[in-house]
């Protein structure tokens, strides 16, 4: 299973993207966490990462990529992975389509969590009240300004890898405006039916159990006895077509033999004729 969530800041990808990890055993690839494990491991790539974000730069996407593509290799993705933060952009979409290409593998899905924007700065503001009426200390995105410049970049920036996904007919739409939970079983129920539409795959789409294949079948067998009998009715069929040529015949050979008949004509003057019916 190999994955892309989409959605703004607070959509609550974290959350679903720790279910789908438990599920289907599959691991979470953060960009910065790679990063930064490259450059701990001191990988070329690494290195190459490293003195760019030292001069304050952006990674390249050709580097990220080249990073990511290493660590897909690894024995822990290979049941599959979910991409987080990555994709941001559909050149970076494009860069990631030629290296799962180049690997001969591709994404199942790509899910969009949906949500009202207006309605995640209600429930940042109600976060915020909430833990400041606890004393506790408030998370860094815990700023409605912060949400509108992170909500401005998604718009402009990620919101159109949808129409990209969904022009490749992998994307999966749920409302993220729903509970949790209802998030957790509208995103399996989607990607059931995403396995269901891959070529050759067996599952069913109304219940995700693996169809079972109706069983074959073979033409019986020919006996000699089975062979005696088309045989049969054949001489059968013959010898009456016979019987009913002989009776055809000798009715047509009675007939030959009877008088002429004479058929009755009336001459002019009232008189009558006899002419042969021959």
């Amino acid at each position: 299973m190999r994955l892309i969530l989409l959605g703004p800041p607070g959509a609550g990808k974290g959350t679903q993207a720790q279910h789908l990890v438990a599920k289907y055993g599959i691991v979470q690839l953060s960009t910065g966490d790679m990063l930064r494990a490259a450059v701990k491991a001191g990988t070329p790539v690494g290195l190459q990462a490293q003195e760019i974000m030292a001069r304050g730069g952006l990674v390249p996407d050709d580097v990220v990529v080249r990073i990511v593509a290493q660590r897909i290799e690894e024995p822990d993705a290979r049941k599959g992975f979910i991409l987080d933060g990555f994709p941001r952009t559909v050149p970076q979409a494009r860069a990631l389509d030629r290296m799962l290409a180049d690997r001969e593998i591709g994404l199942d899905a790509a899910v969009e969590i949906r949500v009202d924007e207006g309605a995640l700065l209600k429930r940042i503001e109600s976060r915020i009240a909430e833990t400041s009426a606890r004393g506790e200390t408030l998370r860094d995105d815990d700023d409605p300004q912060v949400l509108h410049r992170r909500l401005a970049t998604y718009r402009e920036q990620t919101a159109p890898l949808i129409a990209y996904y969904q022009l490749q007919g992998v994307l999966r739409t749920v409302d993220g405006m729903a509970t949790i939970a209802s998030v957790t079983s509208a995103i399996d129920r989607e990607l059931t039916l995403a396995l269901a539409a891959k070529p050759g795959s067996t599952v069913q789409k109304s219940s995700g159990k693996v169809a079972k294949k109706p069983p074959s079948k073979k033409p019986a067998l020919k006996t000699k006895k089975s062979l005696k009998k088309p045989a049969k009715k054949a001489a059968k069929a013959k010898k009456v077509m016979a019987r009913k040529s002989k009776k055809v015949a000798a009715k047509l050979g009675k007939k030959s033999k009877t008088k002429p008949r004479t058929v009755a004509r009336k001459a002019k003057g009232g008189k009558t004729r006899r002419r042969s019916s021959r």
